[in-house]
C-alpha cells in the first residue's frame, strides 16, 4: 500500500470519526435538555440510529429491586423502527395501555451485557447461540448483526442496556464500538437524570397527597368535645404516618346522651385511614338515625367483612354515655384494655373486649357487656395500642402500669391537662425513640356534686 493511499485511508477514517463526533455532540445537546424518561428513551434511540447508521434499536432499563431488565413498549417507539422485544424475550407483563416487558437481568445477550457491564458485538446473530430467533420468526424481521452496549450512569451504576441492530453496511466494527460506547455514556447520564427527576416529582406529589389526606382526616375529627351536664370529655389523636389508622368520635345525641367511638385499623397509613373513616361514617349515620347500638355494630361488622382485604380488621369501641343514669353502654370489638378509674375506691379496673374485632367474621354473636357505672370522680379512658406499646430504645413498652400511675397522680387536673400528662410521660419514657404506631386517647370523667369541680370538695377546700 502506497503512503498516499495510506494517508487517504486515514483521512477518510478521520472524516468518518469527525462526522460521528459531531453527531454525538448534537445528540448530547438534545439529551441535555430537560425531558421525561420516555422522551430521553426516544432521543437515545433516535441518536443511536443516526450515529451508528443502523436499522433498529431498543433500550432496556434496569430494575435493581427485582434484578430485571424491562422495556416500555409504545406506539411512538414502534413507528420509528424500534425493536419491540428483546432478542431473548420469552414472556412479559402488561400494565394498562403501556405494556412493560420484563426478563431476568442475566438472560440472553442483553442480560450478559448487564451482568458483565461490557459491550458485546455480534456480527452474525444466527451464528451466535445466545441469540433467540423467535422474535424474528414472529415479526418477519431478520436480525443480521447487533451491538449490545451497557448504559452506565454516575459511579458506574447500571441504568440499562442499549441494543442497536443491523448496520446499513455490513457488521458493526471497532469504530462503531467506540462511538457506541461514547454515545451510551451520554445517554445513560441523561436517562439517570430524567429517572431521578421523575422520582423526585413523584415523591413530592405523594407527599403533598399524603399531607392533604392527613389534613382531611384530622379535620374530620370533632373540633371540640360535646358538653354533657355533670361530665367532662377530652380526646386527642396523632398518626404515626401522614395518615393514621386510628379515629375517634363524640356525637351528642340529645340533652343527656353522647355517643362515643374509638377505632384502630391494622397498620397505619392511607389504607387503614380509609377503613376507619368508613367505619366512623357508618357509626355516625347509624347513631343519628337512632339505630340500636348492638344492631348497628353488627351491620357495620357485616359490611367491613365484605369490604376489608383478607387479613385486615378494625378494633373498635362504640358506646353511649347516658348522663341521666350515669352509665356507659358499650360494645368493644377487639378494643382492649379499657380503663375505668374508680375514684371512691382509688382503684383501676382494666376491662377486656366484649367481642371479636370488626371485619373478621360476618356473623358472630354480639352480646353487650354490663354497662360501666360512672360514679362521681370516676374516669373512663380509651387508649389505642400506640400508648400501651410505645417502646423505649431497649424495646420495653410503656405498658398499663405506667398509664395507671399517670392517671392516679394527675386525676385532679382537667382532662385536657391529664391528656397532656399522658403524652408527656410517654415522650419522656421513649427518650427520643420514634413513634411507630398511631396514638389516640378518649377520656370521660364524671364530675362531683358541684359541676364546676372535677376533684372531691375536701381536696378543693384544702387548696383554698
Amino acid at each position: 500500500m502506497s503512503p498516499l493511499h495510506s494517508m487517504n485511508g486515514l483521512s477518510r477514517c478521520s472524516q468518518l470519526e469527525s462526522c460521528a463526533l459531531w453527531r454525538i455532540l448534537d445528540a448530547t445537546r438534545h439529551l441535555a435538555a430537560p425531558a421525561s424518561v420516555d422522551e430521553v428513551l426516544q432521543k437515545t434511540i433516535d441518536s443511536s440510529l443516526d450515529v451508528l447508521n443502523a436499522d433498529r434499536a431498543s433500550v432496556f432499563l434496569y430494575d435493581s429491586g427485582s434484578d430485571e431488565l424491562y422495556i416500555k413498549v409504545s406506539a411512538s417507539l414502534d413507528e420509528t423502527g424500534t425493536q419491540e422485544r428483546p432478542d431473548d424475550w420469552n414472556g412479559g407483563n402488561r400494565h394498562g395501555d403501556s405494556p412493560i416487558i420484563r426478563f431476568p437481568a442475566g438472560m440472553g445477550i442483553a442480560g450478559e451485557t448487564a451482568q458483565t457491564r461490557r459491550l458485546i458485538n455480534v456480527p452474525h446473530c444466527y451464528a451466535d447461540p445466545r441469540f433467540n430467533p423467535e422474535v424474528d420468526r414472529q415479526t418477519g424481521y431478520v436480525t443480521r448483526c447487533m451491538l449490545s452496549v451497557p448504559l452506565l450512569g454516575v459511579h458506574g451504576s447500571l441504568v440499562g442496556v442499549l441494543q442497536v441492530l443491523n448496520k446499513q453496511a455490513g457488521p458493526f466494527d471497532e469504530d462503531d464500538e467506540r462511538i457506541a460506547t461514547i454515545l451510551a455514556a451520554h445517554c445513560a447520564v441523561a436517562l439517570q437524570k430524567a429517572m431521578l427527576l421523575e422520582e423526585y416529582v413523584r415523591k413530592q406529589k405523594m407527599e403533598r397527597d399524603l399531607a392533604l389526606a392527613r389534613e382531611i382526616q384530622m379535620s374530620s375529627l370533632p373540633r371540640q368535645m360535646p358538653e354533657l351536664t355533670g361530665y367532662e370529655l377530652a380526646a386527642w389523636s396523632q398518626p404515626a404516618d401522614e395518615a393514621g389508622g386510628d379515629v375517634y368520635d363524640a356525637l351528642r345525641l340529645d340533652v343527656q346522651r353522647v355517643a362515643l367511638l374509638m377505632a384502630d385499623a391494622t397498620g397505619h397509613g392511607i389504607g387503614p385511614a380509609l377503613s376507619v373513616s368508613q367505619l366512623r361514617a357508618m357509626f355516625r349515620m347509624g347513631m343519628l338515625l337512632g339505630t340500636d347500638l348492638s344492631e348497628l355494630m353488627s351491620k357495620i361488622n357485616l359490611q367491613l367483612t365484605s369490604d376489608l382485604p383478607r387479613g385486615h380488621f378494625i378494633t373498635a369501641f362504640a358506646g353511649i354515655l347516658d348522663g341521666s343514669n350515669h352509665r356507659i353502654r358499650y360494645l368493644s370489638g377487639g378494643q382492649a384494655p379499657l380503663m375505668h378509674f374508680r375514684a371512691d375506691e382509688d382503684r383501676v379496673d382494666w376491662l377486656d373486649a366484649s367481642t371479636l374485632p370488626m371485619g373478621i367474621l360476618a356473623w358472630h354473636p354480639v352480646v353487650a357487656p354490663p354497662p360501666i357505672e360512672m360514679r362521681p370522680g370516676d374516669i373512663f379512658a380509651l387508649l389505642s395500642d400506640g400508648f400501651f406499646e410505645y417502646a423505649d430504645r431497649t424495646g420495653e413498652q410503656f405498658g398499663k402500669e405506667r398509664i395507671e400511675e399517670v392517671i392516679r397522680l394527675h386525676r385532679q387536673e382537667t382532662l385536657e391537662e391529664l391528656r397532656k400528662r399522658l403524652c408527656e410521660a410517654v415522650r419522656l419514657y421513649a427518650a427520643g425513640h420514634p413513634q411507630e404506631d398511631d396514638m389516640t386517647v378518649v377520656l370521660v370523667r364524671r364530675n362531683y356534686a358541684s359541676e364546676s369541680l372535677s376533684c372531691p370538695p375536701r381536696l378543693k377546700d384544702a387548696k383554698t
